[in-house]
């Protein structure tokens, strides 16, 4: 079992009781859905604030967003499990899914993308940009494969990866910040600080930009070999 399956029915087992509980109460699946883009708004409006209010050096805005990120993140699985297990599922509820969790990384990057622009933190911007688009294009091109009837779901940095790692970025910065306020490190002859707090929330944000256009990619090329194959049998 791949480390992504078995974190993902770790995950399962531990909500599962709250799911079944959601079930017995007569909470939907599309309000679970709705609930998680709340959440990620929320956290959009936390950097938003922080850019706007807070000094630069002060990470404890992005630490807050992280956690809510990564809380938002929980909604996401939970609205699936609850369709399976309260037997509610449906196509449109699914596409209702889908497009939520568009608009809700949408919201996110462009929280990410202001809080580090009006800190002063613009080139750290534009990698925050990246993984904005190839989020998207990682998602896009699994929904255009599956309308001309391929399956398209591999690659490394699916969703649940994209969330977790920005989720986590973020915290982290948080709480480095908290136990060593706005630590850095110099080295002799450089201008510049070789490490600062705001480092452990922006390199995880370009390890998922790199890696979601990659995975993008990578689902492109997959779709070209098979279509390929497809237009090959069907010209014979």
């Amino acid at each position: 079992m791949k480390a992504r399956d078995f974190a993902q029915q770790l995950i399962y087992k531990i909500i599962d009781p709250v799911v079944r509980g959601m079930v017995k109460i007569g909470i939907t699946p599309n309000f679970i859905t709705g609930s998680g883009l709340v959440l990620n708004v929320v956290a959009c409006a936390v950097f938003i604030y922080g850019a706007v209010n807070g000094e630069r050096g002060d990470f404890h805005y992005v630490g807050w967003a992280g956690g809510i990120i990564l809380f938002a993140g929980l909604f996401d699985m939970m609205d699936g499990q609850l369709a399976r297990i309260g037997k509610m599922s449906s196509r449109y509820g699914a596409l209702f899914d889908s497009v939520l969790d568009r608009y809700s990384e949408l919201i996110v990057f462009f929280g990410i993308c202001y809080y580090l622009i009006l800190q002063g933190y613009f080139f750290s911007s534009l990698f925050a940009f990246l993984a904005l688009i190839g989020s998207l294009m990682v998602s896009y091109i699994r929904a255009r494969a599956e309308g001309l009837g391929i399956e398209c779901k591999g690659g490394f940095m699916q969703r649940p990866e994209r969330v977790v790692i920005t989720a986590l970025g973020a915290i982290g910065c948080g709480v480095f910040f908290h136990l060593k306020g706005d630590y850095k490190i110099y080295v002799d002859g450089v201008k510049f600080p070789v490490f600062e707090p705001i480092l452990i929330f922006v390199i995880p944000i370009v390890f998922v930009a790199v890696f979601a256009n990659i995975t993008a990619l990578g689902r492109l090329n997959h779709c070209r070999r098979v279509l390929t194959e497809l237009d090959k049998n069907k010209n014979k």
